[in-house]
């Protein structure tokens, strides 16, 4: 049985990839078992358990405005954390999937292709660039930049004016355990469509709410992503 590595094993999107796992062992070590942030945890834990894929999804992510005043733990946990797991899995030759993000794409006019130039909307977007920055160095390797969110909404209100690509972590989990053996980049999201419109599917009780021009400067106007190259792959 082959095996997977996951980071960031107490979040929510290993535990996602856990309940739709069929044919693969997984591990999902505690930050006290394998810390990013530190090479030598991840080689000894890798050398222990001879992973065949690292899932990376250790990250910090929300609020995304912390980004830009946490800068030392932002460097450190996603820029630097990266680094350390392309190292470690460079030695021991595993295959690397990093779940990255859509915010690396400018976030104006939405249905961006991989191929597509990047300039990330926010400082969290960078911090996740930089770890893209490491992997692409990496060719035993996947980047997934990802639209995800929570299964049922978790916020008050949803912005009928922002545009995107919003997937559910549960069927994000699905699609990233059929995507173990691609290489290269690939955009994972879901249908187009307003986060108003998406979250009102799982929270009947969502408000709705404008971008204002500080919200535009946090997340973009458009974030949305061309998914034909997912669409086009035969599992």
């Amino acid at each position: 049985m082959k095996k997977i590595l996951i980071s960031g094993g107490n979040g929510d999107f290993p535990k996602e990839i856990i309940k739709h796992n069929k044919k693969f062992k997984i591990f999902t070590p505690s930050k006290k078992k394998m810390n990013v942030e530190n090479l030598k945890s991840i080689m000894k834990f890798i050398k222990k358990i001879k992973p065949n894929y690292f899932i990376h999804s250790a990250a910090i992510t929300r609020p995304m405005s912390q980004h830009n005043f946490k800068i030392k733990q932002s460097i450190k946990t996603n820029i630097i954390g990266t680094c350390n797991v392309v190292i470690a899995c460079q030695k021991f030759k595993v295959k690397l999937i990093y779940m990255s993000t859509n915010l690396v794409y400018p976030g104006v006019i939405g249905n961006y292709k991989e191929s597509e130039a990047i300039l990330p909307v926010n400082s969290y977007a960078w911090s996740k660039l930089g770890g893209e920055s490491a992997v692409h160095l990496y060719k035993n390797s996947l980047v997934l930049r990802t639209c995800m969110t929570d299964n049922i909404y978790p916020h008050k209100f949803a912005f009928e004016n922002y545009i995107t690509s919003f997937v559910k972590k549960s069927e994000a989990a699905k699609l990233v355990l059929k995507l173990l053996d691609k290489f290269g980049i690939i955009n994972l999201g879901g249908k187009t469509q307003s986060s108003y419109d998406f979250a009102k599917d799982s929270n009947t009780k969502i408000m709705k709410k404008l971008l204002s021009k500080k919200d535009i400067m946090l997340i973009g106007k458009n974030t949305s992503l061309n998914v034909d190259k997912i669409k086009n792959i035969k599992f």
